[in-house]
């Protein structure tokens, strides 16, 4: 067994030389399986296929490979000096040896990560168990970073022209010109593809319906925290302090917004609501229309749309029964503001995921008589140390490192990791768990038991990271009931199939949001709607539909997800557009 780093890395450097030796010859195909187990995985990310894609098994890599490569003409693959060498290491289970390499196409230069694990088949061979290829930079079009920054030659020295200030003012007006690119959302996603497309010289405009940049955290729920750690959440270019807190306020992440857009220069519109488009087939640009602070109405058309305006944009109101027959408050969860105006009063929250339990927390503290609805099982966790599992890998390394490694992770192993961090969870947090089965509370861990992180990508919800709230639970500070034994509502509250009524001054529907699909129906129409299909979640593949990627409607994007999935996927949709903006990438759509 290989043991030492030089070893590792003499073994791991051989691989990539055969690799790129195969990639060549006629017979590729041929000589590629012999490098793959027959269990293995291949994840592109643009490199060489121009797509988001997981290919399994080595039979089908070897054949796509030998595909793509004949295209792409992939050469130069040495192990990444200045980055985590080569290692033992285990993931999903499985001890392999993991090295970041470089390469580069014809047309960019690319990373990635190579695992290695002995072939009990073929002598101990060492074989790849997982291949990441990723497209890091288009050559030509290089971002002006470090000592390539820009100069500052347009206003440093003319005494007589605009200044700095006169010049961004101008860039963010649109007097003159409109973008190439609009994003619809000025959140996490928002931020992280324009400031991407700001370095490739993509000119982009971020609107937002909000009235201050930020708003979109600003105005949730008084308590609201992160629910992972800071060193998980940096946005692109700008990490945060290295003060700050571990979990961020949700105040102090607004701000950090406001002054990231700043810092960034980015060109962003509040106060302005995009009322909807159609995409000019001929022309390639769409033709918008936005409704502005002001109150006036501005038509675009800018070549890109991308939305970026969360999971989903539209609560979801469920039409419960008889609710309408309530005379109190009823308001969705994201409305909800603040406990501090209900103390004394008696509370309904319906839902019991984090939100519908933070709510609830919240008008606990504030004094208020709260009773928790659950509507369906629900996995429950502890923040610590349970919750941040799925992050230790952030506890060390660089940002890059590990920003390149949860990249490399295919869908079905990934599975598997959480199934076990899963497990894991569940015996960390046995205690608890117990207590809430105890007194009713319906439990479960995501399908095939793939834990909060797949609940997430699925469907967006259906966890609670708990922070106290299912504490409140067991002990009964809280009141449990099931939806399934509501009877209906009454101007009261609602009453129960056993005849007592639970009486409220406020109901709060945590129901959650509908699929980005509706909105997309809604601003574009049918047509759009029914060609792009899904959004979020996952179909017959191992990548989430429609996100950081081409869809099936020329010119409109989706990004979404946590800080970390914008920063990360935000360089792989900007460098596609970017492509397209320069005629690298044709409009067509699909696999290569």
């Amino acid at each position: 067994m290989l043991d030492r780093t030089k070893d590792i890395s003499v073994a791991a450097q051989a691989w990539l030389d055969e690799f790129a030796g195969a990639l060549g010859k006629p017979e590729s195909a041929a000589a590629l399986d012999r490098l793959f187990l027959a269990e293995s995985f291949w994840r592109d990310v643009l490199a060489l296929s121009w797509n988001l894609q997981t290919l399994a098994g080595r039979s089908a890599i070897a054949q796509a490979l030998a595909t793509l490569a004949s295209r792409t003409a992939p050469a130069h693959f040495e192990i990444a000096p200045n980055r985590a060498p080569p290692r033992w290491v285990t993931r999903a289970g499985t001890s392999n040896i993991e090295a970041i390499f470089n390469f580069e196409t014809a047309l960019g230069r690319c990373s990635g990560i190579l695992r290695l694990v002995p072939d009990s088949t073929d002598g101990d061979r060492l074989k790849a168990w997982t291949l990441l290829t990723a497209l890091d930079e288009l050559k030509g079009f290089e971002e002006q970073l470090g000592t390539s920054r820009p100069r500052g030659q347009a206003y440093s020295r003319d005494f007589r022209g605009p200044n700095w200030l006169d010049q961004r003012n101008a860039a963010r007006d649109y007097a003159d010109r409109d973008p190439a690119v609009l994003v619809v959302g000025g959140g996490q996603a928002g931020l992280a593809i324009a400031a991407r497309l700001k370095q490739l010289k993509v000119d982009t405009l971020i609107v937002d319906r909000e009235t201050r940049i930020g708003d979109n955290w600003r105005k949730r729920y008084h308590a609201l925290t992160l629910h992972n750690q800071v060193q998980v959440n940096h946005l692109p270019y700008m990490p945060f302090p290295p003060n700050w807190p571990v979990y961020i306020p949700k105040d102090k992440l607004a701000n950090w917004f406001e002054a990231y857009v700043d810092a960034m220069e980015l060109n962003f519109w509040t106060g302005t609501e995009f009322e909807g488009g159609s995409y000019d087939e001929a022309n390639g640009r769409w033709t918008v229309t936005l409704r502005c602070a002001d109150g006036s109405e501005r038509t675009m058309h800018p070549r890109h749309v991308v939305m970026a305006t969360g999971v989903s944009g539209i609560a979801n109101v469920p039409d419960i029964p008889t609710l309408a027959n309530f005379k109190g408050t009823l308001v969705h969860s994201s409305r909800y503001e603040d406990g501090e105006n209900w103390t004394g009063k008696r509370a309904v929250v319906i839902g019991t995921g984090n939100s519908g339990h933070d709510i609830a927390q919240d008008l606990h503290s504030s004094g208020a008589e709260v009773t928790l609805v659950q509507r369906s099982p629900t996995l429950v966790t502890n923040i610590e140390p349970s919750a941040q599992l799925a992050y230790a890998t952030y506890n060390e390394g660089t940002l890059e490192d590990n920003d390149l490694i949860a990249t490399s992770m295919p869908t079905p192993l990934a599975k598997k990791t959480h199934v076990m961090l899963t497990e894991q969870s569940k015996e960390l947090d046995k205690e608890l768990l117990d207590g809430l089965s105890r007194v009713g509370f319906k439990l479960d861990f995501g399908e095939a038991g793939t834990g909060w992180q797949f609940k997430y990508l699925t469907r967006g919800g259906g966890y609670y990271f708990n922070v106290g709230c299912a504490n409140l639970i067991v002990e009964g500070a809280i009141k449990l009931k099931q939806f399934s034994d509501i009877e209906g509502f009454a101007a009261e509250g609602a009453r129960m199939k056993d005849g007592t009524t639970i009486p409220a001054d406020l109901i709060v529907l945590s129901t959650g949001y509908k699929p980005q699909e509706y909105l997309v129906r809604k601003l574009f129409g049918d047509g759009v709607a029914d060609r792009v299909g899904p959004v979020w979640g996952f179909g017959e593949g191992f990548e989430l539909r429609n996100m950081y990627a081409r869809t099936k409607q020329p010119g409109l994007w989706f990004i979404a997800g946590s800080l970390a999935q914008c920063r990360i996927n935000s360089k792989y949709l900007a460098l596609q557009i970017k492509a397209l903006e320069e005629g690298i990438l044709g409009r067509e759509v699909g696999p290569a």
